[in-house]
């Protein structure tokens, strides 16, 4: 009996102490809500204000607590140019025909192409691409459930591409100014 209490001794410490590791690195599982520490006290997003894409982004960035975002991209620390607006690129494409040649299957997709620059317009993030894709079963006599599914696909796939927005743009180690030391 002592020795099945010793196992679960060391099976409890063993637990602890890689939960203990697990949590000291800085992990934490990624959820609907991650909090992202952002290397910009100022950011600006070019997309047009009514844009959905951009009432999502500027959000979560908000969202953050620790960055605000700004009208005009002279008065930010931070721009998201976005090179590709998702809202005028997401397509819908044929996956798959039934033996009647009616279609069966859909493919929707949700491209974006987006840089951050800093105040003086250099580089810190690369063009990066984020395509995002989801098939979507067709049936012609279920038309308005269909029409629904559709958007609320997209809107999924919103949502996923800002979190994995915000999760570039978070890694972005912004170059340190060196300020010269008094004498």
């Amino acid at each position: 009996m002592t020795m099945n209490l010793a196992w679960r001794r060391l099976a409890s410490l063993i637990g602890l102490s890689l939960l203990l590791t697990l949590s000291a690195c800085g992990f934490h599982l990624r959820g609907e809500g991650g909090h992202y520490t952002l290397p910009f006290p100022t950011m600006y997003v070019g997309l047009p204000d009514a844009s959905p894409l951009a009432i999502d982004l500027k959000r979560n960035i908000r969202a953050n607590g620790g960055t605000t975002v700004v009208a005009a991209a002279k008065d930010a620390d931070g721009v998201i140019e976005v090179l590709t607006n998702p809202e005028k690129t997401r397509t819908k494409t044929i996956l798959s025909l039934n033996s009647n040649g009616r279609v069966r299957q859909y493919l929707l997709s949700y491209n974006i192409v987006f840089r951050v620059l800093d105040r003086q317009g250099n580089e810190l993030l690369a063009p990066t691409q984020i395509l995002l894709t989801r098939p979507i079963d067709f049936n012609e006599t279920q038309l308005l459930a269909k029409e629904q599914e559709e958007a609320l696909l997209y809107k999924d796939m919103q949502t996923d591409l800002v979190q994995q927005m915000m999760r570039r743009i978070a890694a972005i180690k912004p170059p340190q100014i060196s300020v010269p030391a008094s004498r």
